[in-house]
């Protein structure tokens, strides 16, 4: 039986949308009919380079009846107003990550979605890759005993070095934290469950950063949000985890620790029996090692899923599964959700000086299964 695909709009075509145009084409679930963008002839030339049929105003994507889904990747200042209005036009939205500035916000998201009988995902989908849904098979396996503890860090210098628009990266409801944190935290969530309590210290280093690349090489701008971020979780089943995010960093030995051999990144979980490395959550594929006790060397272990190329949009896909077949989707509101809780709780604790206890919680999404095509998500 085949399922009848999801017919699509792309709203917001700047620089991640290449992958998504790329990859909507890829899943047989979702029909891409149109592209949007503030600016129309930026809409006009990715529609030309990736073969999407029509490119259109904003308002006439949201307006058009035939179209089921909305995949947001406007800027994070406007992904709760984009997500709210294709609510509000019948359609369900898939937002990039963070879900939305505000928990307010957030909030009206899923409920104006539950009101409507309408589904909400949101970016990371990463998770979904073949290298995280590894990890979940061994740590429900039991490979290396219960989970006790995970450090993660992210530690680079800044996007403004290459970016070439890069402030929107520095300001309220982004840097390092709510830009690249979703990644760690929803990755960590997936596979530990949901988080109950945070503290955490903030700090910005340079109230100014200069743009390093492009057209506007040399233009300085304002920095509006906390660069350099550190928090504690601690995870409703039991679990501490350390978080570190940086813009600030501009050398780190994270190459001689990390058996991933990416310098400036970690992503670890020790159990009471081992010790799991995880790949880099920005990323797809492995490796992935384990070392339990008595063991002289770490041993890579072989992916048991496939994605394991960049698959940005398989939570889209994913989700226009659950919208045919009346089942949940993985990267949901929920989760996206208690990722934005999580991060608003380390940035108050570092303001008032406490532990946060979290209001919000979400389930560990279901596993993939194994076995199924590269670009199918569902059994037929």
């Amino acid at each position: 039986m085949t399922t009848r695909p999801v017919r699509t709009a792309v709203i917001g075509c700047g620089n991640i949308s290449d992958i998504y145009l790329e990859n909507t084409a890829r899943w047989e679930i979702l029909d891409l009919v149109a592209c949007a963008n503030r600016t129309l002839p930026r809409a006009q030339s990715q529609a030309e380079k990736f073969n999407v049929p029509q490119a259109k105003p904003i308002a006439d994507v949201l307006a058009d009846p035939e179209i089921e889904l909305i995949i947001n990747l406007t800027t994070p200042d406007v992904h709760a107003e984009i997500g709210l209005a294709a609510l509000h036009a019948g359609k369900s939205v898939y937002n990039e990550k963070p879900l939305a500035i505000s928990r307010e916000d957030g909030r009206l998201l899923l409920q104006e979605a539950e009101m409507r009988g309408l589904l909400v995902g949101c970016a990371p989908d990463t998770f979904l890759g073949g290298g995280l849904q590894t990890c979940r098979q061994l740590l429900d396996s039991g490979e290396i005993g219960t989970p006790v503890a995970a450090q993660a860090f992210m530690l680079i210098q800044g996007p403004e070095a290459w970016h070439p628009s890069p402030e929107f990266l520095f300001q309220v409801g982004a840097g390092p934290l709510f830009d690249i944190g979703p990644y760690y935290l929803t990755a960590l969530i997936a596979l530990l469950g949901p988080v109950r309590r945070v503290t955490g210290s903030a700090r910005t280093t340079y109230a100014e950063r200069t743009i390093g690349s492009g057209p506007r090489q040399g233009e300085k701008f304002a920095v509006g949000t906390p660069t350099h971020i550190a928090s504690i979780l601690d995870f409703a089943s039991g679990p501490v985890a350390t978080l570190t995010t940086s813009f600030d960093v501009a050398v780190s030995a994270g190459t001689a620790i990390n058996l991933n051999n990416v310098g400036g990144v970690l992503l670890e979980i020790q159990g009471t029996n081992g010790t799991l490395c995880l790949p880099d959550p920005n990323m797809f594929d492995g490796p992935v090692w384990v070392r339990r006790p008595g063991e002289s060397e770490w041993r890579e272990i072989p992916l048991t899923h496939g994605h394991t190329s960049n698959s940005r949009g398989i939570g889209a896909a994913d989700m226009a599964y659950a919208l045919r077949n009346g089942r949940s989707h993985r990267a949901n509101g929920e989760l996206a959700y208690h990722v934005l809780d999580v991060m608003h709780g380390v940035l108050e604790a570092s303001n008032s000086g406490h532990h946060v206890e979290l209001n919000s919680s979400c389930e560990r999404p279901s596993p993939l299964p194994t076995g199924l095509p590269e670009h199918q998500l569902d059994a037929k």
